[in-house]
């Protein structure tokens, strides 16, 4: 029997990894798997190894680095006491190009999927990911002509994000009201993101803004739903979220796509969701925040016109993105109106997404990474 490992490091990457999983099982049925994730990953029945420990921004890697350093070691660990034929490894630049250096030093394949956003920063990477990788599985269709030079095999296997979406079965009304919502009222979708620092920084901003809303459009009767990465431990935010729930707002562990298929509006942290929302053709503005210093440090380094991938997919502004400062109250009312009352604006919107989801039709994701690992295991 074959081991294969697969190795995440946040909620986006291990819902693909989790995706992947069940597709390897089907194509190679007697592959053992284990890996380094979390809840969606035990459920499509891989062997957990390691927890998730990620951290994303300077000052936020910094408080996050003994248990990134203790994951570490259990993954190297895992490494020398299962001997996969292949490591896995999902985005998490900053580990997993460690981590494929080990494996290879062991002659181990390594197959990296979803490839680190060199084209924003540190483009320097590409030739390491080359150096340590075997293969190259890419999501964005922009990506692969960036590996074109390097010597390694590369593809453009689609995003996984569309088989989730693909996934649903259930009409809207069916499944509002399995979220507990009220299929004939209006939804305002809140994703503040799953990274602690995402939570801290935008969940203050999510209240004032569920505030504001109704008190400004209270003829329109919005329910409000946040829905919660199953990593997320939410008693660490009770505070919040209970300040949230007295508004209410409906937190719950639920899977994005869901909440988001049944929305008409979005405040989304910048992201795996605004792609999410975008296929799904629920209209948003794109919030985010980090520390100061880490955002001055980006400044420096970041070399990108946009952050949210729809954006940076269509090489456009489609949807307003509110940063640092301008991420308040004021500023996402503002967009929240000119979507709500401006139908022509809305329509635009809308139909730039279409144009960005044709850019990935046709493709199997997961199947398609799940026939490599077995051609790469034959």
């Amino acid at each position: 029997m074959n081991t294969v490992m697969i190795v995440t490091g946040e909620s986006s990457g291990e819902l693909y990894g989790s995706l992947l999983a069940k597709a390897l099982k089907t194509k190679c049925p007697d592959t053992r798997i284990i890996g380094i994730g979390g809840e969606r990953m035990k459920a499509a029945g891989v062997e957990m190894v390691a927890g998730i420990a990620s951290s994303f921004g300077i000052s936020e890697a910094i408080s996050a680095y003994k248990a990134v350093k203790m994951t570490f070691k259990k993954a190297v660990d895992a490494i020398d006491r299962f001997s996969p034929r292949v490591v896995v490894l999902i985005d998490y630049p900053d580990f997993n190009i460690r981590l494929a250096k080990a494996a290879k030093k062991k002659g181990i394949k390594v197959l990296y999927y979803v490839s680190p956003q060199v084209w924003a920063w540190r483009k320097g990477r590409v030739k390491t990911i080359a150096e340590v990788s075997d293969r190259i599985a890419v999501i964005l269709p922009f990506e692969e002509n960036i590996y074109k030079d390097t010597g390694v095999q590369c593809e453009f296997v689609g995003h996984p994000v569309l088989e989730e979406i693909e996934s649903l079965r259930k009409d809207k009304s069916v499944l509002r009201l399995s979220l507990g919502l009220d299929p004939e009222r209006p939804v305002l979708a809140l994703l503040p993101g799953s990274r602690p620092h995402e939570l801290k920084n935008l969940l203050p901003v999510m209240l004032n803004v569920v505030k504001k809303f109704k008190a400004e459009f209270p003829a329109y009767n919005y329910q409000f739903v946040m829905p919660v990465a199953p990593n997320v431990d939410i008693e660490k935010y009770r505070d919040y979220i209970g300040r949230l729930e007295d508004e209410d707002v409906k937190v719950k562990k639920e899977n994005a796509v869901n909440v988001l298929s049944v929305s008409d509006l979005g405040v989304i942290a910048s992201g795996t969701a605004t792609l999410q929302s975008a296929f799904l053709e629920t209209p948003m503005v794109v919030i985010y925040k980090v520390s100061p210093f880490s955002y001055s440090i980006g400044k420096l380094i970041i070399n990108v016109k946009y952050i949210s991938l729809i954006n940076v997919i269509l090489g456009a502004e489609v949807v307003k993105e509110l940063l640092q400062s301008e991420a308040d109250t004021k500023n996402i009312m503002r967009e929240l109106k000119k979507i709500m009352l401006d139908k022509g604006y809305r329509e635009r919107m809308i139909n730039q997404f279409r144009i960005a989801r044709d850019m990935f039709a046709g493709k199997q994701p997961s199947m398609r990474v799940a026939e490599m690992i077995c051609e790469m295991t034959a």
